[in-house]
């Protein structure tokens, strides 16, 4: 028996890695679509761009791990059943609920695995994502000038440096300003550094020329400078950063929400009912574990095929994921219905745990049969 479970383990645990790797890798390529305007225009390097789309993974990873988790099974115990693998098996006396253990066991597997994705690995990827975010976005001396490139910070505003220093500061500077209408002005100086004030970053020169023309006269000045400062624009303040989001935030700091005064009525359901799913999300692997395998474990054996089996548990599960996703929804607006989100995932569980252990079609027709003969001869 460990062999047989050992062999169906290692079947599902293939497969199932081959359908996540194949979701994952669809799913990375078009969430790197995002980022493709901050690659080409914004001068993104290559890592920090596989490292920002990367950081997005354990997100879409625990939610597609049910659902691989479920093809791979499905597949698995059909494939099994179209060999007539799983017909001998019960020939030889071993129930459903045995030859559903192996689904069952990996489901747990990745329970686990997903409980550590969604409370250790998440939250930090999530910071760690937003940080990045922010610095490609606001950080000009690092990401957004490049040695030896024009930058457009913003129309008509563009840059050029020579080289960074490893002091912070940059050499051989150059800035052409188109903002003002009435005037167009070009800036060069041998030497800079950018700082950050309460009105965004701005770049102090030294020792440069500003050279300007007048749109409306065609007037043209040149002046000379020991330091100068050219203001980006740009916004954002370095000290204005994002507060962190429900997935940054720990388990105890979800489910202990009300106890923060700065959350108004609906932020706390929505920490709170956070809290819950990383308990929740993590069993789904469980549940659809066992969906996947017990239709084709209890149904009847159809040369032609188990296509009414397979497109029911596919139904279902498409079913059991829609109404998670509804009853979630449903609970940050009133908390109450926070139950149902437990009760899709129980009540398909302990259905599938009793036909697996209890249901027999030909013991169950013969009690029908038993009930129905009684009638008759009352």
């Amino acid at each position: 028996m460990k062999k047989l479970n050992t062999y169906i383990v290692k079947q599902i645990i293939v497969g199932y890695l081959l359908v996540s790797f194949s979701l994952m890798s669809i799913i990375w390529l078009s969430q790197s679509l995002r980022f493709v305007d901050l690659l080409t225009n914004k001068g993104l390097s290559i890592g920090i761009f596989i490292e920002m789309t990367s950081l997005l993974m354990p997100r879409i990873y625990t939610i597609l791990s049910p659902i691989s988790l479920f093809a791979a099974v499905l597949f698995v115990y059909n494939r099994m059943l179209s060999d007539r693998e799983l017909v001998v098996m019960k020939a030889a006396g071993i129930n459903p609920w045995d030859n559903a253990k192996p689904a069952i066991y990996v489901g747990i597997l990745f329970c686990l695995f997903n409980f550590y994705v969604l409370n250790i690995v998440i939250p930090y990827a999530e910071n760690k994502f937003n940080d990045l975010q922010w610095q490609v976005k606001n950080d000009v001396s690092h990401l957004m000038l490049r040695d030896g490139e024009f930058t457009t910070l913003q129309p008509k505003l563009t840059v050029f440096i020579s080289s960074h220093e490893k002091d912070g500061s940059i050499r051989g500077i150059l800035i052409n300003d188109e903002r003002n209408p009435k005037t167009k002005s070009t800036v060069s100086a041998e030497m800079g550094r950018i700082i950050y004030g309460e009105n965004g970053p701005r770049i102090i020169l030294i020792n440069g020329t500003r050279q300007e023309i007048n749109a409306t006269g065609n007037q043209f000045s040149s002046v000379s400078f020991n330091r100068y400062s050219v203001d980006f624009g740009l916004k954002n303040n370095k000290s204005k950063q994002k507060e962190a989001g429900v997935r940054e935030k720990s388990l105890s700091e979800l489910l202990f929400a009300a106890d923060n005064p700065d959350l108004n009525a609906k932020e706390i359901n929505r920490h709170i009912v956070e809290g819950n799913k990383r308990f929740i999300t993590p069993l789904l692997n469980v549940l659809f574990a066992i969906l996947g395998c017990t239709g084709l474990l209890v149904g009847n054996f159809n040369r032609r095929g188990q296509i009414k089996i397979v497109s029911l548990s596919v139904a279902s599960m498409v079913i059991l994921q829609a109404l998670d996703l509804a009853f979630t929804n449903l609970a940050i607006k009133h908390l109450y219905l926070l139950s149902l989100v437990y009760i899709n995932l129980c009540l398909p569980f302990l259905v599938c745990l009793f036909l697996l252990k209890f249901y027999s079609p030909a013991l169950w027709r013969k009690k029908i049969a038993a009930v129905f003969s009684g009638e008759k001869h009352g």
